[in-house]
């Protein structure tokens, strides 16, 4: 991923697949890089609304894009046995051309991961499994016999084939906890994504991330001009205001907000739009901002 990069968050709830792919494709022909997707049993906060599954999703798109890059924001890493996880990144990324971006955190919903039957263990434990899983994907990516001795898992014998075409997968691993999540961050991340309720810690927290490069997550509320501005700003804080790290305004502000974290050394942005993602956004953002961003880290 050279230079400055960006992303476009979109959800697989409340759209149907056929949404996802033509956003995604629109997306692509707009030259935006990237398109993320969340990881859940269920949607949050709304269980009775249907929740497309995070890999199935990822797959289907990439057998139905030819550029764009896909990733998810992040995968829960309770949810599946690293060997399993690491069987099903090296796969996605062959059938892809090498397109992946493995985002993975180890936190979720407690209340989710208890409904579903993965149980209750607490945070220490869990950010614990995912340092010995991102331990096991190192080890399955390299395509060699290994035995694996740990404190959650043993493997004996295990081999990883076929290998990602990428070396090696760049690994995202998102969140802002200095003490849980940082250090993983430093030891195992091409990636810090920079959450968007962690953005005002952004300078605190970036010497905790090691050699791991800065993305940053943001809701954005782009308005197509300044007749509409405050009503599209309105609806981004009605919608993500609890989020934190909202970016709004005209093609101008935002461009201005953006600059200046590409000066604190930021390199990709990942964004929720205030309408999910839809292709006149998508394309007003790459044709108004995206241009001078990219010359400014250029």
């Amino acid at each position: 991923m050279p230079g400055v990069w960006f992303g476009v968050m979109l959800p697989q709830l409340r759209m149907s697949y056929a949404t996802i792919l033509e956003r995604t494709l629109a997306a692509e022909a707009t030259d935006m890089d990237s398109v993320w997707l969340i990881d859940h049993m269920a949607a949050p906060a709304a269980p009775e609304v249907d929740y497309l599954e995070a890999w199935t999703t990822a797959t289907a798109l990439a057998t139905q894009t030819d550029r764009i890059r896909i990733g998810h924001l992040v995968l829960c890493d309770t949810f599946r046995h690293p060997a399993l996880l690491a069987k099903m990144a090296a796969t996605l990324d062959v059938l892809s051309g090498g397109r992946l971006d493995l985002g993975i955190g180890w936190g979720s919903v407690p209340e989710e991961l208890s409904a579903y039957g993965f149980g209750d263990r607490p945070p220490a434990e869990r950010s614990d499994r995912l340092r010995e899983t991102l331990e096991i994907l190192q080890l399955m990516f390299a395509g060699e016999p290994f035995d694996h001795d740990g404190a959650h898992y043993q493997l004996r014998g295990a081999l990883g084939r076929p290998t990602p075409i990428q070396e090696p997968i760049p690994i995202h691993i998102g969140g802002g906890g200095p003490k849980l999540t940082m250090p993983l961050v430093r030891d195992f991340a091409q990636w810090w994504n920079c959450t968007s309720y962690a953005v005002d810690r952004l300078d605190d927290l970036r010497p905790l991330a090691g050699d791991a490069r800065i993305s940053i997550e943001h809701p954005i509320g782009l308005a197509p001009d300044d007749a509409s501005r405050d009503e599209v700003v309105a609806l981004t804080q009605r919608r993500f205001g609890a989020w934190g790290g909202l970016v709004t305004g005209t093609a101008s502000e935002v461009t201005d907000v953006l600059l200046s974290e590409v000066e604190r050394g930021v390199e990709g942005f990942i964004f929720q739009f205030h309408d999910f993602g839809t292709p006149a956004s998508v394309e007003r953002f790459m044709s108004d901002v995206a241009p001078a961003v990219r010359a400014a880290a250029g």
